[in-house]
């Protein structure tokens, strides 16, 4: 739920060739797709585990302690922001990736047949391992591919504790939050700038530049464009053109909230499809990636952008599609 990267701290980080934007910005949707289908997968050992977080599903009372939860996180935090408790941020962000990644390496392991006991402590001795590896070694691949797999598996978590119809519900209610935050009060935008000033890997990040390091530049670094104005052949206008942002960045709520519909109509609306995903799943599937490309159509603006809106909105809609086409 991070909006677009620039209003985060801007430093210089030089040298590196630019990579092709199209295939930086490809990496989004695909990291989509991977958290998607990781998430369908990880929905039947989080089932035997019994990590449903409501009892009842079909419950549309669930979307309201959803958010009512992701509401007291947020003025926790915005709390902790204003009086300059960089300690307290850091206790409760990593405390919070520590604890999902327990309910992530348990539900793996359950996956490929190991018994609960065992599970319970690899899985919790690979939490650690995990934690302390984003603690000490924040490169951005790393930070990428535990991003993935976390968001993978919490998507999985809500996904099988809300029916279909209270996911819409959810993800309607999360936009409009989202648009709210970043548009009108913004205090998304202060979450977002305090997180990432204290250094906290929840979001994925994707290079522009070849040679880019999230330990050496950190997630605002900034590269000047390659005719800026360092060389004496550069164009007066060329000069004053203002940095472009070292990488793309995009919150892991914008991986795992659409995630959690996909999850959803896999587990409660099972029917045929392919590859073991059913018409819904890859309807729904489809529908988040084209609000995706929206998303990074308006990010391409350089201003802020509520990533929940289009993302929402194109997995519901591919979601209504694909009930739609098993019920004819």
């Amino acid at each position: 739920m991070e909006p677009s990267d620039n209003q985060l701290p801007n430093t210089y980080t030089k040298g590196g060739r630019s990579l092709n934007p199209l295939l930086s910005l490809a990496a989004m949707p695909l990291m989509l797709l991977i958290v998607e289908a990781g998430a369908v997968i990880l929905s039947v050992p989080m089932i035997q585990s019994g990590y449903a977080v409501f009892e009842d599903p079909s419950s549309f009372e669930n979307p309201f302690w959803f958010i009512a939860m992701l509401l007291g996180f947020t003025v926790v935090l915005l709390a902790l922001l204003k009086y300059r408790l960089k300690w307290a941020i850091q206790l409760v962000i990593w405390a919070s990736l520590f604890l999902s990644f327990i309910y992530v390496f348990t539900g793996l392991l359950s996956l490929v047949g190991v018994g609960m006991a065992v599970s319970t402590v690899v899985g919790l001795l690979l939490s650690v391992g995990a934690t302390a590896l984003l603690a000490k070694y924040p490169e951005w691949y790393v930070v990428d591919v535990l991003g993935v797999l976390l968001s993978a598996g919490i998507a999985s978590i809500f996904g099988i504790s809300l029916e279909p119809v209270p996911v819409i519900l959810l993800l309607i209610l999360l936009a409009v939050y989202d648009a709210i935050s970043v548009y009108r009060t913004k205090h998304m935008l202060t979450l977002a700038e305090g997180v990432i000033e204290n250094r906290m890997p929840i979001m994925v990040v994707v290079p522009k530049k070849e040679g880019y390091s999230f330990i050496r530049d950190g997630v605002g670094g900034m590269v000047k464009p390659e005719n800026s104005g360092e060389n004496s052949d550069s164009l007066p206008g060329e000069q004053n053109q203002k940095p472009e942002r070292a990488a793309y960045l995009m919150g892991l709520g914008d991986l795992i909230m659409p995630s959690i519909l996909v999850v959803s109509a896999a587990v409660f609306l099972p029917a045929k499809g392919m590859f073991g995903f059913s018409i819904p799943v890859i309807t729904t599937m489809i529908g988040s990636v084209a609000g995706m490309a929206l998303l990074l159509y308006f990010v391409s603006s350089g201003r802020p952008q509520a990533g929940l809106p289009p993302l929402n909105g194109g997995a519901i809609i591919g979601f209504l599609i694909g009930w739609f086409l098993i019920g004819i």
